[in-house]
């Protein structure tokens, strides 16, 4: 069973930074692409950063130069440093993963189960 289990979220003040951090458990698999997404109050999830398994990663326009994704493929865990958060980085985060089961090789997407980040004076 793969799991994705994230930590990292709480209240930051405008201009502040968090760290979130994303770790898949289980035995048995490969990851390819990782990644963030946030879903705020009323509005659709929306793609924050993705990092691929060569280290290539792609940033939404909002977060570009504030946000850091990374990963540590020995750990199987994905990080988003956030940085000069404002308040419009409010939002629920989750992470996903595309990981490869070796049995089957099927390849299928799996989620973290979110966590809130608050950005508030």
């Amino acid at each position: 069973q793969v799991q994705l289990v994230e930590s990292g979220g709480g209240l930051v003040q405008p201009g502040g930074s968090l760290r979130l951090s994303c770790a898949a458990s289980g035995s048995g698999f490969s990851i390819n692409d990782m990644g963030w997404y946030r879903q705020a109050p009323g509005k659709q999830r929306e793609l924050v950063a993705i990092i691929f398994s060569n280290g290539i990663s792609k940033y939404a326009d909002p977060v570009k130069g504030r946000f850091t994704i990374s990963r540590d493929n020995a750990k199987s865990t994905v990080y988003l440093q956030m940085n000069s958060l404002k308040p419009e980085d409010t939002a629920v985060y989750y992470c996903y993963a595309n990981i490869r089961r070796d049995y089957t090789q099927i390849t299928q997407t799996y989620w973290g189960q979110g966590t809130q980040v608050t950005v508030s004076s």
